[in-house]
């Protein structure tokens, strides 16, 4: 007869380069609210202080809702690919589109508030053209805060 040794089971502890989120769905209204909860389950399970976490899902919201509404044409839309990797320092977030870049879209009413919210918020920003169509807004944001409890 086998005998079974006593297992203690411990929690995971969740290395930074071992958790990137990669995301794609289509860019609808809908999947904005789908994105800011997998955000937020990825934050948690890697404990960020909360500032750090409202400030990763204002910047997220801010940059997928402008795929949403300027990527694509009126009822094609295209995919909105997120990507999340927490280094020791930063959290990298990566919010891209195949849709028809920046400075093109129809929208007549111009330049909106969230691009320069996110570059308030956000330690970097870079705005790149994605090869064959579309735009990357890459963002870092440090994990260690002035005023967050350590």
């Amino acid at each position: 007869m086998a005998t079974y040794a006593q297992t203690q089971l411990r929690p995971v502890e969740l290395h930074p380069q071992e958790t990137d989120v990669k995301l794609t769905l289509p860019a609808r209204p809908e999947n904005v609210a789908v994105i800011r909860h997998v955000l937020g389950a990825f934050a948690e399970a890697l404990r960020l202080p909360d500032s750090l976490v409202e400030d990763l899902r204002l910047a997220v919201t801010e940059a997928c809702t402008n795929v949403v509404r300027h990527a694509y044409a009126p009822g094609s839309p295209g995919p909105v690919e997120i990507s999340l990797r927490p280094d020791e320092d930063v959290v990298k977030v990566v919010v891209a589109d195949r849709g028809r870049g920046v400075g093109t879209s129809a929208d007549a009413t111009g330049p909106g508030l969230g691009l320069p919210l996110i570059a308030a918020i956000a330690d970097t920003v870079d705005l790149e053209p994605v090869a064959g169509g579309g735009c990357r807004v890459a963002m870092t944001f440090s994990r260690h805060r002035s005023g967050d409890a350590a």
